[in-house]
């Protein structure tokens, strides 16, 4: 089965300094970008985080102080990304999660505000854990017959998920090859931020999705407890999520 696209898709895997989406950063992206016409392009940035890295994250993906120490940082690069990557959807292995939330958290950073809003989104992890539940070294070889060398390399984990994705259309023939439909499968819980702090209602409405104010809608917080807004700003929640709060707040203020 072959994959529908009417803009391009990019493929993309972060190596990072850690597990936090609000605090930690990346030292290295690699982003595959497929287009309609079957062609694709390749782009690989060391980043320097602008920070130690911490011995178990260079354990992991083998990216220390050193080897960034010249790279540029993500503020240098973001406008190049941003450029690459901009009218496409995006795909990726547990990116729904991990790797778009924290790059939305470089992005702010970077001062560059990247619309997501009209971005469609693929997590390849969700539809290997939907169909079979493993790793995407195991999807790898249950999909592709393939051993994944250099797992945790960027570009061998991203190269890796765009084949697992073609595989998996071709495996399941009930998969819609089209990106919304695909999006709508791997989307397996709808958050208005991309760390999963705001959750919708059955009427479509922002709610908390956390602590002594899950379930209950922004708004109603935001009106009761006023004081509560200046505590999320000042609390450790990832960048994006305050955005999403601030945007509730002003959609409030201007139609009171």
């Amino acid at each position: 089965m072959a994959l529908t696209l009417t803009r391009p898709l990019c493929f993309f895997d972060l190596e990072t300094t850690g597990i936090n989406i609000a605090n930690d950063r990346i030292v290295e992206i690699a982003i595959l970008k497929r287009k309609p016409d079957g062609s694709v392009e390749e782009k690989l940035w060391l980043v320097n985080p602008e920070c130690p890295i911490p011995l178990e994250a260079a354990a992991v993906h083998g990216i220390t102080d050193e080897k960034v120490a010249d790279a540029p940082t993500f503020r240098m690069l973001a406008g190049t990304i941003r450029d690459f990557i901009r009218d496409c959807d995006l795909a990726g292995y547990n990116s729904d999660r991990f790797d778009i939330p924290l790059l939305a958290e470089e992005f702010l950073r970077a001062d560059i505000d990247f619309d997501f809003k009209n971005v469609k989104t693929v997590d390849v992890q969700t539809i290997f854990h939907k169909m079979e539940q493993r790793t995407l070294t195991a999807a790898f070889k249950f999909y592709c017959q393939k051993d994944l060398d250099n797992a945790h390399s960027a570009m061998a984990d991203t190269q890796a998920t765009h084949e697992v994705l073609l595989a998996q259309l071709d495996r399941y023939q009930d998969l819609p090859e089209d990106i919304l439909g695909l999006s709508n499968f791997a989307t397996q819980r709808k958050s208005a931020d991309f760390a999963g702090f705001i959750s919708y209602n059955k009427q479509g409405q922002e709610c908390f999705s956390f602590g002594k104010h899950k379930g209950k809608t922004v708004e109603e917080i935001l009106d009761q407890e006023p004081g509560y807004f200046g505590w999320l700003m000042n609390a450790d929640f990832p960048r994006y999520t305050k955005k999403i709060l601030t945007q509730i707040r002003l959609r409030k203020f201007n139609n009171s």
